[in-house]
Order: structure tokens, then C-alpha cells, then sequence
């Protein structure tokens, strides 16, 4: 129809006969401002198409970048229980259910094992959308389980951080993951086998004081928050005023606290360099 048919008569279309416009089609980076397609931003490693500004993912997405294809997926049906029946505004109960039916996931975590240009690695990525990526008694066992498997099968291993920290609802069973893990990537190393520890937006709490920062290898994603407490917490405690920026990747990574920064869309090619390079130095020979 043409624009002063339109103007004179109105729009002709039936009503049974109109289409809603799908849900998620475009995507509004929060740091640019600038409108893509979705389809664009995915195809772009879920990054803004104009800023190149990272979009959270989880583990589903990463071990697409990261893997060939197909991987072997361990411990897929391991869930948290209420072991203290802990009620806040809701019961614990109540929040492990909404967050299995909301994001399709057992816990806040995925181990899985498969080839990166070739080269075996284990893989434990974490996952923000359940509970906030928060760090209970699953997470450290499928992490205990991770590294155990590197172990057996000599395989490099890479753990993939986002999180909001411990899990409060599971109390001191919670504190107690950050020592077991601890402990077993020293087992990990005193073995050789190499650890590979990426951080992405956010990092922080107990994570961070734990695994997170113990790689033989630590790096980031670009602009990702990475933290054990606040900034109002740290400035509270200290006393003091702090750097604009100072729990960025890049701040971190200036100070000597990472190795480095990784665009997403590397990822997979850094890692492989990476694997080729231990294995060549002999650490995982």
C-alpha cells in the first residue's frame, strides 16, 4: 500500500493476519548505546558489534567458542541440597527450584571434557544465571571432581569464573569449598599438570580469594569486574580514597595481577597457544 493510501484509508491489515515482532530480535549495548540484531551480536562471540563491549554468556556459549565440537559433559545431574532448611525472604528450597526451571541448569557450574584445536582440556565454566554464579557445595565438588579427572588423565585444565561469590544460603558448607579446592590444584600442580584461570564479568567473593587466582596461567576478559568485596566495603576498611576503575581487568592486569586480557573472540587461539606451550616446556608431559 502506498504511504497516501495509507494516510487517506488507514491500514488495511487484518488484525488476524498482524505478527508481533519476535522477542529478543535487537540488542542495545549498555556502554555504546548502539542498536544491533541479535543474530549479529551472537555471531560476533555475544559481543557489541560496535564497541566490541562483552555481553555476559554462559557455559553453554563458551564451550561452543571454545571446544571443536563435541565434548563429554561429567557430573550433569549432581543438584545442591537445603542441608540447613534456610529461609530468607524465601526458602532455599524455593530458589534452587526457580533457578533449575528459569535457566535449565543443575547448579552454577558445567564440567566437561573436550578437543581445542586438537588438544585435550577439561573445562569447568560457571554459570551467573543460577543464583548469581554463587559458589556452594556442588561447585566445589564438581571442581574437586575437574581436577581429580586432570589428574588421572594428565589434561590441562581450565576453570571459567563468574560468580557473585559464596553461597550465603549454604553458610560455612559454602566457606568450606574455597579450602578444598585450594588444596586440590596444589595436588594439580605438585602433578604438572597445567591450570588455566579465566576470569569474566563479575569475579568475585570467595572465588576470587580461592581458585579463581591460582592459575599457573590467570587472564580476563576485557572490562570485567574482578573483586572479593565492594568498593564501599574496601574504601570503608581501608579508609582510603581508591583509583576510579580499580576492579577492572585492565587496572589488574596493569598492577601485575593478571597475565593477560583476552578479547573473546581469541579465545579459543590463546588457549590452543597456550596448550601447545606447556606442553612443549614439559609441564604436561
Amino acid at each position: 500500500m502506498g504511504w497516501f493510501k495509507r494516510l487517506t484509508s488507514g491500514i488495511q491489515t487484518a488484525t488476524r493476519n498482524k505478527k508481533d515482532t519476535p522477542q529478543g530480535l535487537w540488542y542495545k549495548c549498555p556502554r555504546c548505546t548502539e542498536t544491533s540484531t541479535m543474530k549479529d551480536v551472537r555471531e560476533n562471540f555475544s559481543k557489541c558489534p560496535s564497541c566490541q563491549y562483552h555481553e555476559r554468556i554462559g557455559s553453554e556459549e563458551y564451550f561452543e567458542i571454545i571446544f571443536d565440537g563435541q565434548f563429554e559433559e561429567f557430573m550433569k545431574d549432581t543438584e545442591s541440597v537445603d542441608m540447613l532448611d534456610f529461609a530468607d525472604l524465601k526458602s532455599y528450597k524455593s530458589r534452587l527450584a526457580e533457578a533449575k526451571d528459569k535457566t535449565g541448569l543443575t547448579d552454577a557450574i558445567r564440567v566437561a571434557r573436550g578437543k581445542v584445536n586438537r588438544r585435550q582440556m577439561i573445562i569447568a565454566c560457571m554459570d551467573f544465571s543460577f543464583i548469581g554464579g554463587s559458589m556452594g557445595s556442588v561447585v566445589g565438588d564438581k571442581i574437586a571432581f575437574a581436577i581429580d579427572e586432570a589428574r588421572r588423565t594428565r589434561t590441562p585444565l581450565l576453570i571459567i569464573s563468574k560468580t557473585g561469590g559464596a553461597r550465603m544460603m549454604e553458610a560455612a558448607f559454602s566457606l568450606m569449598q574455597m579450602a578444598k579446592t585450594s588444596v586440590k590444584l596444589s595436588q594439580l600442580a605438585k602433578d604438572g599438570i597445567p591450570y588455566f584461570s579465566l576470569m569474566t564479568d563479575p569475579t568475585t567473593g570467595g572465588v576470587t580469594a580461592s581458585y579463581a587466582m591460582l592459575g599457573d596461567i590467570n587472564f580476563a576478559e576485557p572490562e570485567a569486574l574482578i573483586a572479593f568485596a565492594g568498593p564501599r566495603v574496601v574504601k570503608e576498611t581501608i579508609k582510603k580514597e581508591l583509583p576510579v576503575g580499580f576492579q577492572t581487568s585492565e587496572f589488574l592486569m596493569e598492577h601485575g595481577f593478571l597475565d593477560f586480557i583476552v578479547d573473546r573472540a581469541d579465545l579459543k587461539e590463546r588457549l590452543s597457544d597456550l596448550l601447545h606451550l606447556f606442553d612443549a616446556t614439559g609441564k604436561n608431559a
